[in-house]
């Protein structure tokens, strides 16, 4: 019966692949420009068995392997529609990881769409990788692929190093003193008090939060902006996080927050712009296991990718609360990315920056059994 199912899932595949360069973004043009760029957390660890473990929800895409061509094409051409600017890419070097990532760039540059590489600093088990291997990681993508033009958001390609909190002061610096003048490296730590333990040593921060309840957590708006400040005061960058929402139960969490029909988005977007990041981190396109996913699912179809729309469309901006009189500012890393505002906000936008500008359907899926392992 499960062979069955994995055949008439790749047949539904190969039929939605079909189908999908005649389906039409909701608006009809891509809404304008953020002001500061959208990048949205992605993974390429995905082969058909990964849809087995730890899934309560399926892409409309079927059970697809991230190897896949026409599934990453699709993606970028969805992200883009949607007002994404570009794919904040886990990975590290490995075979496995190497060619979806080879097949992300080649989508990316087709469609002048932006990445930023997120390093996976801890192994399955959560315990850090030798620094060293760190070090040889990241050379390896600076020689190989930190020259492609998918890369050049920023003055050079961005990499954050995930799970920086579980490594020493000694071992960051062994491993950035050498890079930092091909990459910007960013720590990932969760607090303040976490980033500047490592402020000398990093060109900034991004902090993936995908697990907090923002209706519920004291304080949330105001961390955000902690962290910004301190960020800015030290001259680095700043990528803000917002998630649609979160359910890892079935990876061993037992927090959820509710989605809220996509309030919980809009919400996090307004936290996030309102902490004036050089860059706002979406979590995620297709964490399916942590339930965060914005990509086009069975559950929730293409409403998440209809909210990020309708938020620029209707604000010109990310978010529903978000005042576009007040400044948005960066730190001199890139090009200016403003959207086209007008007039007198237009011009008071200009004046109050402080710092430099940084540039910038459904169809059937097998419904397996889930169980509690993940990628």
């Amino acid at each position: 019966m499960k062979r069955t199912a994995l055949v008439l899932a790749s047949l539904s595949l190969a039929a939605v692949l079909g189908a999908v360069g005649t389906v039409r973004p909701a608006a009809a043009a891509r809404p304008a420009a953020n002001p500061v760029p959208l990048l949205a957390y992605y993974y390429i660890w995905y082969s058909p068995a990964s849809w087995r473990r730890a899934k309560s929800d399926y892409p409309v895409l079927g059970p697809y392997s991230s190897n896949d061509v026409r599934v990453v094409k699709q993606h970028v051409t969805w992200a883009r529609n949607a007002g994404v600017n570009g794919f904040i890419v886990s990975w590290k070097a490995t075979e496995r990881l190497n060619r979806p990532l080879a097949h992300l760039i080649a989508a990316a540059d087709e469609q002048n769409f932006k990445l930023v590489l997120i390093y996976q600093g801890l192994d399955f088990e959560r315990n850090p990788l030798p620094a060293a291997r760190v070090a040889h990681d990241l050379r390896f993508f600076a020689d190989r692929y930190a020259a492609d033009p998918a890369f050049d958001l920023f003055a050079k390609p961005l990499v954050i190093w995930s799970g920086t909190w579980k490594f020493s002061r000694a071992e960051v610096a062994s491993v950035t003193r050498s890079l930092r003048g091909k990459l910007l490296i960013l720590a990932s730590e969760k607090d303040k008090a976490g980033y500047e333990r490592l402020a000398d040593l990093v060109d900034g921060d991004a902090y993936y939060w995908s697990s907090v309840n923002p209706d519920t957590f004291p304080g949330y708006t105001a961390k955000l902006q902690a962290m910004s400040s301190a960020i800015h005061a030290r001259h680095g960058l700043w990528i803000a996080p917002a998630a649609p929402g979160f359910d890892a139960r079935l990876v061993g969490g037992t927090r959820i927050v509710p989605r809220k029909n996509g309030a919980t988005l809009r919400k996090e977007m307004d936290a996030a712009i309102q902490s004036s990041p050089d860059a706002v981190g979406l979590i995620s396109w297709n964490e399916f296991s942590e339930n965060s996913q914005v990509e086009p699912s069975v559950r929730f179809g293409r409403r998440y990718l209809d909210v990020l729309s309708d938020m620029q469309r209707q604000q010109g901006s990310i978010g529903t609360d978000f005042d576009s009189s007040q400044p948005v500012t960066g730190i001199g890393y890139g090009l200016p990315i403003l959207s086209g505002l007008a007039g007198v906000v237009f011009a008071a936008l200009l004046m109050a920056f402080t710092r430099r500008h940084i540039r910038r359907g459904r169809a059937s899926v097998w419904p397996p059994t889930t169980h509690r392992r993940t990628q």
